[in-house]
């Protein structure tokens, strides 16, 4: 079984929770365009002033999704 990865998109300032849900909505729409085979999204409040939205993706798709869409950061996803 390969590896999960969270790509993590973070988003600040008073907008930030808005922000975070909107950047979701165009990763899944990402998702359905480009057939991934895994489609966990989600987005995280961490304060009032600073949200993430992220991805998982499984280990061998990583490359292409994060040089088509940039994110600021990874990690291991544990479910």
């Amino acid at each position: 079984m390969e590896r999960k990865l969270k790509l993590i998109w973070e988003f600040r300032g008073p907008n930030a929770k808005q922000t975070a849900q909107h950047h979701e909505i165009h990763l899944k729409e990402y998702i359905l365009a480009k057939k991934l085979s895994f489609n966990v999204t989600g987005c995280l409040d961490i304060n009032e002033m600073y949200s993430i939205a992220y991805l998982v993706v499984i280990e061998s798709e990583m490359k292409k999704v994060r040089d088509a869409l940039k994110p600021h950061r990874g990690q291991l996803y544990e479910e």
